[in-house]
């Protein structure tokens, strides 16, 4: 029987050489050769995979509540960052759209991740800006809707340093 010796050969494969273990694994599977595929690691790929996903998506989302936090409460750097801050605003929320509409069974997941990435944004906003923690509410800023929303931007003071318009 050959599969005993196949896959050994894959096993050490997915350590010597990932890529090549990974196109090997894809041709064993579409020539239905299941017997042949390393499925220990195949499987340790797909949660790996499964667990990257919900990073990125955590990772954008708190970047996203950190931008808008410095938008609304970072008076002293608005004027200067004002237009990067929003382009990156714009950028988060593009990606966490794509991700949403390529995995729709991630919505769960960033309801549930919501509050606490709102409050891993107000603390890497007072470390970025070193302004109080105390400036940024405790509750977050807008609904997850308007977060997501392209349209949707926060009132803030549109003077600059306080003067009139």
């Amino acid at each position: 029987m050959v599969t005993p010796i196949i896959q050994p050969a894959t096993q050490s494969l997915y350590d010597e050489d990932y890529y090549l273990w990974l196109r090997t694994t894809i041709n064993q599977l579409r020539a239905g050769q299941f017997s042949a595929v390393d499925l220990d690691n195949l499987l340790e790929e797909l949660e790996t995979m499964g667990r990257s996903e919900k990073r990125e998506v955590k990772s954008l989302l708190t970047r996203l509540l950190e931008h808008l936090l410095k938008l609304i409460y970072w008076d002293r750097e608005r004027e200067r960052n004002e237009g990067h801050w929003k382009g990156e605003i714009r950028t988060f929320r593009r990606e966490i759209k794509e991700r949403l509409q390529e995995s729709p069974s991630l919505k769960p997941y960033i309801l549930e991740i919501f509050d606490e990435c709102y409050q891993d944004a107000r603390t890497e906003a007072s470390d970025r800006s070193q302004l109080a923690i105390d400036i940024f509410p405790s509750i977050p800023i807008g609904s997850l809707e308007q977060i997501l929303d392209e349209n949707w931007f926060p009132e803030y003071n549109h003077n600059h340093h306080g003067k009139p318009d």
